[in-house]
């Protein structure tokens, strides 16, 4: 099995940007922590990162070709990209949608995600744990199916 794993917009400054919201890991540390778990789980992982809509976009588009799935934490995204809702539906690959902090505790506009209509499922407010959660929700379900 092979996982997307999809960084969103201001995710490459994790570990300075806001750190009393998303936490002192850098993104670096994620991908690491999500690399120990895939080698216990048995799957490959390939790590994304962009600030462009786009590139995302392609990403998630090139992922049909050889992933089984994608793990997505799309960010400011996550609020205002159809776009990338409607790549994620027309590629077909089961999705989980992570964030680091509770997007539903947080300001109002953060409430809505374009994406959840379109993914397995979400997982938000365990810091880097919600990485941790969805990789195993996503392998866990693509191996059951």
């Amino acid at each position: 099995m092979k996982f997307l794993i999809l960084h969103g917009p201001n995710l490459n400054l994790l570990g300075k940007r806001e750190p009393g919201i998303y936490g002192s890991q850098t993104l670096e540390d994620i991908n690491i922590s999500l690399g120990e778990l895939s080698s216990e789980l048995g799957c490959e992982l390939l790590f994304f990162q962009s600030n462009s809509e786009g590139e995302l976009i392609n990403a998630i588009h090139n992922a049909v070709q050889d992933c089984n799935g994608v793990l997505l934490n799309p960010a400011a995204y996550t609020h205002t990209s159809i776009a990338i809702r409607d790549a994620l539906s027309a590629v077909g690959l089961p999705c989980v949608e992570v964030h680091l902090s509770n997007i539903h505790r947080r300001e109002l506009f953060r409430h809505t995600s374009m994406i959840a209509s379109v993914a397995i499922g979400q997982i938000c407010g365990f810091g880097s744990d919600s990485y941790l959660l969805g990789l195993r929700a996503l392998f866990n379900y693509v191996k059951n199916q």
